[in-house]
């Protein structure tokens, strides 16, 4: 059998939890069509009668402006440092519009750093990614038109970096998802299970809690509100019929907090029920859910505050 940890790395917004999800066929990961929306790595399981694939979907690695951002990309390199596979998440639609209409298989392809200049960069940043066996999963080519511009820029990728497999996929439609499974199974260590065969993930109830009142927050609000919450739990009480879970969301100014509140109290309500459907999907079990706001002055900065949001530094980086 073969069985091992899967980094899955890329920008914002390629796709990745979206990718975590359809592989594991359960809603797991918080999903928004707004960048930075995972902030925290995520364990999923999935096990095949042939491999154990415990894959971590991580932060998009971005030009971080923030302590806050600083912290995510730190978490997503070092999700690579320790992998035994890295697939490399990106989004077809963007490089393929520069591919050259007229480019042919014995063409000359244009490089990487003109197709995909920002993956080029992090490409170039990923040390481990010479190191450990990787593949590169060319996301949403269901938006991309024109196919016959797919190859000429997978061999741009191919030339920069020595991928072991190359595989376009659709997330969304799942398509290809199957043969990017197999290939990682197929680059993965021989060993025994490392987790429980049912083990889906090892992060506590509370974690979910959080991530899904955030998600709201992602979905519902716009402008500078989606990144500028964090939440906290308050209390997690699983002891009645109902699971009973206190929060708080932290914001970095009044006007913030209005906008969260809303009229009559109309938008946190809404915010609290879609949480609260999340959780109970997930859980399968009756949930009841409490939120405040509170305004907490440059959370984002503030090291102590992001520890105690859960956000801490990795160990050995450097600030």
């Amino acid at each position: 059998m073969r069985a091992g940890t899967i980094a899955i790395v890329g920008r914002s917004n390629v796709g990745k939890s979206t990718l975590l999800n359809q592989i594991l066929g359960e809603r797991l990961a918080i999903v928004s069509p707004l960048p930075q929306t995972t902030r925290d790595p995520l364990l999923g399981v999935l096990r095949r009668a042939d491999a154990e694939l415990a894959f971590l979907d991580t932060p998009g690695i971005h030009k971080p402006k923030t302590e806050l951002g600083s912290r995510m990309n730190s978490s997503a390199m070092s999700a690579t440092e320790s992998a035994d596979v890295v697939v490399f998440v990106t989004d077809a639609t963007e490089g393929t519009k520069l591919v050259p209409k007229k480019t042919k298989n014995n063409d000359v392809v244009p490089p990487l750093a003109e197709l995909a200049p920002e993956d080029f960069a992090l490409l170039q940043s990923i040390k481990s990614i010479k190191k450990v066996p990787a593949i590169l999963a060319l996301n949403k080519i269901d938006a991309v038109r024109d196919k016959g511009r797919l190859l000429p820029l997978l061999q741009s990728y191919l030339d920069a970096v020595p991928f072991r497999e190359l595989v376009p996929i659709s997330a969304l439609e799942n398509d290809g998802v199957d043969r990017l499974l197999d290939a990682i199974a197929g680059l993965l260590p021989e060993g025994e299970p490392a987790y429980p065969e049912d083990t889906l993930t090892d992060k506590p109830s509370s974690f979910f809690a959080r991530e899904y009142v955030r998600e709201q927050v992602m979905l519902s609000l716009k402008g500078e509100i989606p990144h500028a919450v964090a939440v906290s739990i308050d209390s997690f009480d699983e002891g009645s019929d109902k699971l009973r879970i206190a929060a708080t969301l932290h914001v970095e100014k009044i006007s913030q907090r209005k906008i969260i509140v809303g009229t009559g109290g109309a938008v946190i309500k809404a915010l609290r029920v879609g949480a609260e459907n999340r959780l109970r999907r997930l859980l399968g079990r009756k949930v009841k859910l409490e939120l405040f706001v509170r305004v907490t002055p440059r959370w984002k900065e503030t090291p102590r505050m992001l520890a105690e949001l859960g956000y801490e530094r990795m160990s050995g980086d450097k600030k």
